[in-house]
């Protein structure tokens, strides 16, 4: 198991990116917070005295906190948008095999439900238990 350095990222002036590894004393900075690791590997090595393969580096970005509220209220409407779309795809393969039931073709079955023949075929084939 390899060593992790952790590396701090803070916003600086004229949008440079100022990385600090505690653990080490080693400070940079970066303009894209992608290049991060990499701008920190050669001075974390020599002042931990490793190889600069020998280890991985965890870049931390210091954000402000309103976003960790947005984001995870963002991440608990996308969820709750899937279910409601798994939810509508369940009743819409009801809904197929119910007009498959009553005797209507897939091409009225699509326009009934305003979707492809090929679509309905899909859906009453998706409702259908015994496939």
């Amino acid at each position: 198991m390899s060593r992790v350095f952790t590396v701090t990222a803070e916003r600086g002036r004229d949008d440079w990116w100022v990385l600090n590894c505690d653990e080490v004393g080693a400070v940079s900075q970066t303009k894209r917070l992608s290049r991060a690791a990499d701008e920190m590997r050669e001075a974390i090595a020599h002042l931990a005295k490793v190889p600069e393969e020998s280890f991985e580096i965890d870049v931390v970005p210091l954000l402000p906190s309103e976003f960790a509220k947005h984001s995870a209220r963002a991440r608990e409407l996308r969820n709750e948008a899937a279910r409601a779309q798994s939810r509508a795809a369940s009743e819409s393969r009801l809904a197929a095999a119910t007009l498959k039931a009553a005797g209507l073709s897939l091409r009225d079955i699509g326009h009934v439900m305003q979707i492809s023949h090929q679509r309905a075929a899909q859906l009453t084939t998706a409702a259908d238990p015994d496939r």
